[in-house]
C-alpha cells in the first residue's frame, strides 16, 4: 500500500500550482480591467476642458474576457486527463501572450492621442490636449500574464498519467474499468496504481497484491485436499 502514498504528492503538486496561478492571473486581469489606465484631457473650443478616464476594459478590450478564460481554465485543468492537459496548457499560454500585449504596448509607447480619442468616443471637433498613463494597473495586468505563463508551464509539466482530478472523482464506470485493468495487468508493471484503484479491486474480490499469472493450475487441487484425500 506504499505506492499510492508515493504517487499522490507528485500527482497533485503541479495541478495545485497551476490552479493557484490561474486564479491569481484571472484576479489580476479582472482587477486591472476595473482600474483607470489612461486619463484623457480634451477640448472642443465650446466649453471647459473634458476629462475622460479609460479603464483597462476599455483601453485593452481583451483584458476582461481573458480573465474569464483563465478562470474557466481552472475547471479545465482539474477536469481533463491525459494529453488534453497539454492542450489546455497551450491555450493558457496563448491567453497569457494576448493579455500581455495591451499593457506592454502602453508602458512602452504611452497613450497615443488618436487612439485615446477613439476609445473615449470624443466628438470630431474635440482635440486631445493631454494623456496621463497610470502605470500600476498596466503592471498588474502584466503580472497576471506572467502568472498565466507560469500556470501553463506547471500544467504542461504535469505527468500525463497523473493529470486531472484524483481517482476518487471518477465515475463508477471509470473506476470499474480501472479495476479491470488492474486485475489484467501483470505485477511489476510501471503503470501507477492509485489507492482508490486498490480499494475498488478489493471490493470486487480481487487481490491486487497477488500475481494471477504465476498461479499453478494444480495448486487449487492440492490446497483442497492432502495426498491421502483428506480435506485440509
Amino acid at each position: 500500500m506504499s505506492a499510492p502514498q508515493q504517487t499522490r504528492p507528485g500527482r497533485s503538486r503541479n495541478t495545485v500550482v497551476a490552479v493557484v496561478l490561474l486564479i491569481l492571473a484571472a484576479a489580476a486581469l479582472w482587477g486591472s480591467s476595473r482600474m483607470t489606465w489612461v486619463r484623457v484631457e480634451s477640448a472642443d473650443g465650446l466649453g471647459a476642458d473634458r476629462v475622460t478616464e479609460l479603464n483597462g476594459g476599455a483601453w485593452a478590450a481583451a483584458t476582461t474576457p481573458l480573465a474569464l478564460v483563465l478562470l474557466a481554465a481552472v475547471a479545465a485543468v482539474l477536469a481533463v486527463r491525459g494529453t488534453a492537459v497539454r492542450i489546455v496548457a497551450a491555450a493558457v499560454a496563448l491567453a497569457a501572450v494576448a493579455a500581455a500585449i495591451g499593457p506592454v504596448d502602453l508602458l512602452a509607447t504611452g497613450a497615443d492621442a488618436d487612439t485615446a480619442a477613439q476609445i473615449a468616443a470624443l466628438p470630431d471637433r474635440a482635440e486631445v490636449t493631454a494623456t496621463d498613463v497610470f502605470v500600476f494597473p498596466a503592471l498588474l495586468a502584466l503580472a497576471g500574464a506572467v502568472f498565466a505563463v507560469a500556470a501553463a508551464v506547471a500544467a504542461w509539466l504535469t505527468p500525463v498519467a497523473q493529470a486531472g482530478l484524483s481517482s476518487k472523482y471518477d465515475s463508477p464506470g471509470a473506476r470499474k474499468e480501472a479495476t479491470a485493468r488492474l486485475a489484467d495487468s501483470p505485477a511489476g508493471t510501471d503503470e501507477p496504481v492509485t489507492e482508490r484503484a486498490l480499494w475498488d479491486a478489493l471490493d470486487a474480490g480481487i487481490d491486487p497484491t497477488v500475481d494471477g499469472g504465476d498461479d499453478d493450475p494444480g495448486d487449487e487441487g492440492r490446497s483442497d485436499s492432502s495426498p491421502s484425500g483428506t480435506r485440509r
